[in-house]
């Protein structure tokens, strides 16, 4: 299947690029580890939107029950989660550079790339979504997919045009499991967030409930 074929890409692409041969942490993106994150966005942007292009109403408002999120909600989280995660990603950027980044940070880059996109299915185990970027607004189709596209251009650009030293500069996330992020940090997490919830869609589609498309497709 197309689009299993291209989460198991995005996934292989979630294991960390290592710098070789240096002593001291360097704050600055290596030159893979650059590319490695627009390709990470990209990959992302494909799944997702294989994953929402062509739905019926009934099919992007299906809901498995109460509980569940439907299509439409999920790709509401997505888009409201980037906002947040791009404002760390800047607000880190806006802040001194922190002397102790290298171990307050340590491992956390790999503990994102892990734990992020591997959802548990049905969630078990996971945090439950702060209110501000939960959905509430219904969502039409036209609407989500323009307010991805706004939202993941802007985190693109500013990954194109950003200054590449910005493993030295951190800011705290709420949930204390994650603890001290610096803002490369913040910006990975933003396509494997991506990722985590395209595979919540995957759940939604496979459920045997689901509507079929119209024209039997």
């Amino acid at each position: 299947m197309k689009l299993r074929t291209m989460l198991a890409m995005v996934m292989a692409l979630s294991l960390p690029v290592l710098a070789m041969g240096e002593d001291a942490p360097d704050p600055r993106l290596t030159d893979d580890e650059f590319k490695d994150l627009i390709k990470m966005m990209d990959d992302s942007q494909d799944l997702l939107l294989g994953l929402i292009t062509g739905l019926t109403d009934e099919q992007w408002n299906f809901k498995q029950n109460e509980d569940r999120w439907s299509v439409a909600e999920c790709t509401e989280h997505i888009v409201r989660s980037q906002r947040a995660l791009y404002e760390s990603a800047k607000a880190a950027m806006a802040t001194p550079e922190n002397p102790d980044w290298a171990e307050q940070t340590k491992g956390k880059n790999e503990f994102i790339r892990r734990i992020m996109p591997n959802r548990s299915p049905g969630g078990a185990g996971g945090a439950t979504a702060p209110q501000e970027i939960r959905p509430t607004e219904n969502w039409d189709r036209q609407r989500a997919i323009q307010e991805f596209y706004t939202t993941q251009g802007a985190v693109r650009a500013y990954i194109e045009t950003m200054d590449r030293e910005i493993k030295n500069h951190t800011f705290e996330h709420p949930f204390p499991v994650f603890g001290t992020l610096n803002a490369y940090d913040w910006l990975i997490y933003v396509p494997l967030h991506t990722v985590r919830h395209s595979r919540q869609i995957m759940e939604v589609q496979e459920d045997p409930n689901y509507p079929k498309a119209s024209g039997g497709r």
